[in-house]
């Protein structure tokens, strides 16, 4: 913790919080989505939750009661060469498997009907423990839930259907490259 004049106070004990599990992947793809803005390449931008508002004390700016109004679709979406791009980010602490119940049944829907409208859908999924970022197409994701039932996704699928997303300088996460790839054989 930061004191004025620049003193430091050593923590003792450390408590493990879950609460910003995926921040991490959050704030590298939200660097890479400004870096795409600011060389006019992609206009990607994070979906906000949407909160009903019930009590604010406009004069302090302070919310003093709100709920969540309804189940929000998936992280990302926006333009990229003219095709619609929409995308869910997941990051996961297991080394053999992304769990499927990290994913609602709303997101799901809403990931086939951008892939049925003709828009670019996917997940973006870490596996924090290994390193390993991949891209799965929303395609590959719903035939891999149509075919199987398992309550996981191997890593193994990822190995085989999806890509190997490498950190870079800027952008931090380049899945454009991928989207391009997918582009060029359809």
């Amino acid at each position: 913790m930061n004191y004025p004049g620049g003193i430091r106070k050593k923590q003792e004990n450390t408590v493990i919080s879950y609460k910003n599990r995926g921040m991490t992947l959050e704030a590298e793809l939200n660097s890479s989505n400004l870096y795409y803005k600011e060389e006019n390449i992609a206009y990607i931008y994070k979906k906000p939750t949407p909160i009903k508002l019930v009590q604010v004390d406009y004069h302090r700016n302070l919310i003093k009661e709100g709920y969540f109004e309804k189940p929000s679709t998936t992280d990302y979406n926006g333009i990229y060469k003219g095709k619609y791009i929409d995308f869910e980010a997941k990051e996961t602490t297991s080394k053999t498997s992304f769990p499927l119940s990290n994913i609602h049944p709303h997101q799901i829907e809403h990931i086939r009907n951008i892939k049925d409208a003709g828009g670019i859908s996917f997940l973006i999924v870490r596996f924090t423990k290994i390193d390993k970022t991949y891209y799965l197409t929303g395609e590959d994701f719903i035939d891999f839930l149509e075919k199987e039932t398992r309550k996981s996704i191997p890593i193994h699928y990822f190995d085989e259907k999806g890509f190997i997303l490498k950190n870079t300088f800027r952008p931090q996460i380049d899945y454009l490259k991928v989207v391009d790839k997918i582009l060029e054989v359809k």
